[in-house]
């Protein structure tokens, strides 16, 4: 797997923000909640299920390319996804600029 990215979302004002369009399979996925207020990041495929405590942070490596559809648990109008692509790889190790 050529250079993971580490992708930062924030979770302010009862909404997932800074959601990148797209990613690779390896990339990590940075949550921080900026809210006064405990919030989950969990796919809908089941995936993966954190709970992140106000200010806090959590993290989770994504695995598998595909739309990834997630939400909070606690709060279930707040929703996103992410175009999971393939792990880049080429001769020289690079990947694409997004």
């Amino acid at each position: 797997m050529a250079g993971a990215e580490t992708l930062h979302v924030v979770i302010k004002n009862m909404a997932f923000s800074n959601v990148p369009a797209t990613a690779h399979v390896g990339d990590v996925v940075e949550w921080s909640n900026e809210d006064f207020v405990a919030h989950t990041a969990t796919a809908r495929d089941h995936a993966f299920d954190a709970v992140i405590a106000p200010g806090k942070t959590g993290s989770t490596t994504l695995r598998t390319p595909g739309k990834l559809r997630f939400f909070c648990r606690f709060h279930p109008t707040m929703t996103g996804e992410i175009d999971v692509a393939p792990a880049a790889t080429s001769a020289a190790g690079a990947r694409n600029s997004r």
